[in-house]
């Protein structure tokens, strides 16, 4: 008995040691003396040529600034970096790790919370820019696809579900203002709309969308899907659809692949209503020549599915310090408002603009955002994502009533 006392009081102290190894960012000051010198390896997605080229600006600036270097470890499958760190703690390295800071959402930050493989909770909301994040439009930003964030992860980024429509042959005044809308719309307009066949990203999107509208209590999708419930509570979805789809492009018999397919169908002037989860999209395409220039967005004013991307620091970092600095600075006004440009990311920002100082709000409003995307202020409420278990059962029955059909 005094032995298990003894091993229990051992690792007691071990926990409030690595504890008090954090640095505080309440204390300021002492992490950016502690984080000047430091190196941080950022493990974050390598395929795009424009966030590589976001992250090097970035770098610069860390190194000017603060004197921290800042290494981009480029992943192809963020999953690789949570296996890493993960492979780190059953070896027993719990400090000096290979990974400082980690570019996360969805199930990769689930499965690291899930197995304590994150810095202690609160760090994120402790941030001298936390004060900017937008929490109340959205939410998103305290919940990671249903999953409470607690300060784990600080908030990069967003991606939002918006529609475009073509005011050469659609009329503004006319637009739906949320799915029940949209349904109507459809029936006064037929074999106008479509949506791409789930298990589609876009298509499944869209059936999100219209479940959370639809759901009688939204907070059962908090939660694991129970299977004894899923015919009842997603009953609202299949009869909105069950309506939908004979006023569809073609009758709903048939449907785009993909949203680039939806996208042509738009320029072809067989659709006049699409949607797509970046916000930038319609500007993008109409840069490229892709979609005429009368092509606009809008969205629903009481929300539309939305999500945040993260980064978070490995509960093992070598450079903790560093990597709340870093963190601070990708939440900083110019940073965010950087990212936001198309002509260098596009990425939408996590920061409430309009409750910034004026010379931040100023950098926001000097962005050209093109033709066709909305600004921050104007893309409405952010809609939590769904439990993933409910988009997989949602598809299954998505192809069980409607997929022979195709």
């Amino acid at each position: 008995m005094k032995a298990l006392i003894l091993a229990l009081a051992g690792l007691v102290w071990t926990a409030a040691a690595a504890l008090a190894d954090n640095p505080d960012p309440a204390d300021w000051q002492a992490v950016r003396a502690e984080a000047r010198g430091q190196t941080v390896y950022f493990n974050a997605w390598g395929g795009s040529q424009n966030v590589n080229a976001y992250i090097a600006w970035a770098g610069e600036r860390l190194a000017e600034r603060h004197g921290v270097e800042l290494v981009h470890v480029k992943l192809d499958d963020t999953a690789a970096a949570v296996a890493t760190v993960l492979a780190e703690k059953t070896a027993g390295r719990d400090e000096g790790g290979t990974i400082d800071l980690i570019w996360i959402n969805g199930e990769n930050f689930a499965a690291m919370k899930r197995q304590d493989l994150l810095m202690t909770p609160g760090w994120a909301e402790a941030l001298p820019n936390w004060r900017h994040a937008d929490v109340e439009n959205k939410p998103t930003v305290l919940t990671d696809f249903t999953v409470p964030v607690e300060g784990l992860e600080s908030p990069w980024g967003m991606a939002k579900l918006v529609f475009f429509f073509d005011t050469a042959r659609t009329d503004a005044a006319a637009l739906p203002e949320d799915a029940a809308g949209l349904l109507a719309w459809a029936k006064a307009n037929p074999g106008r709309f479509s949506y791409p066949q789930p298990p589609d990203f876009t298509g499944s999107s869209f059936l999100k969308q219209v479940l959370i509208e639809t759901v009688a209590d939204r907070a059962v999708l908090d939660r694991p899907v129970a299977e004894a419930d899923f015919e009842r509570v997603s009953a609202p979805l299949f009869s909105y659809l069950d309506a939908l789809h004979p006023v569809m492009w073609r009758s709903g018999r048939t449907y785009p692949r993909n949203y680039p397919a939806m996208k042509q169908l738009l320029a072809d002037g067989e659709l006049d209503i699409i949607f797509a989860f970046n916000p930038a999209e319609a500007s993008n395409a109409i840069a490229n020549g892709e979609l005429p220039d009368t092509v606009r967005s809008f969205t629903f004013p009481g929300g539309t599915l939305a999500n945040t991307h993260f980064v978070a620091i490995p509960y093992n970092a070598a450079a903790k310090a560093g990597a709340l600095v870093v963190a601070d600075f990708l939440l900083s006004p110019e940073a965010q408002a950087r990212k936001q440009d198309p002509a260098v990311w596009g990425d939408p920002t996590v920061l409430a603009v309009d409750r910034l100082p004026p010379a931040a709000r100023a950098r926001f409003a000097a962005l050209d955002l093109g033709l066709a995307t909305l600004p921050p202020e104007a893309l409405g409420p952010a809609l939590d994502e769904p439990h993933p278990s409910w988009m997989e059962r949602v598809e299954t029955e998505w192809m069980r009533r409607y997929g022979a059909a195709n």
